[in-house]
């Protein structure tokens, strides 16, 4: 009769454990998200950007975005409405990220013909504001945008 009830004992020591490590586990996991989206939120949307450089293949194209102010507006922390304007003239697209933020989709349907040079999924190689690096996600295609906020 002990070893029965010490086996129930220590059975119900395990589940209790494994409970408190999968909350715990749970609770940190949404204090990084939560901390993640207050920097997304606070350092990127609503926030007046404009294209720093931009190279395809080592070439500098960053003189075909001379002018244009670009926002990223939040309609959920991982996605929304995008805007560029220049002289007067709005282009509407819109931005997309992943839940650690790595990543930022930008897709401008009808704009100039630079902005193909936008349209993809770019991933974060540095988050150091005023600037912003970003590089082709998934590939190791010869391009660099780099957006400063102003």
């Amino acid at each position: 009769m002990q070893k029965g009830i010490t086996r129930i004992y220590i059975l119900f020591i395990m589940v209790l454990l494994q409970a408190v490590t999968g909350c715990s586990k749970k609770a940190v996991e949404a204090v990084q998200t939560t901390y993640l989206q207050q920097q997304f939120e606070s350092n990127i949307l609503n926030k007046n950007f404009r294209v720093h450089l931009a190279t395809d293949s080592g070439t500098d194209i960053t003189s075909q975005y001379t002018g244009y102010t670009f926002v990223l507006f939040k309609s959920t922390y991982y996605n929304g409405p995008m805007t560029a304007v220049k002289n007067g003239i709005t282009y509407n697209g819109t931005w997309g990220s992943n839940d650690d933020y790595s990543k930022l989709s930008i897709s401008f349907p009808v704009a100039p013909p630079e902005f193909v040079f936008l349209n993809r999924d770019w991933r974060f190689t540095k988050k150091s504001l005023p600037i912003m690096e970003l590089a082709p996600w998934g590939t190791t295609d010869p391009k660099v945008l780099h957006m400063e906020q102003f």
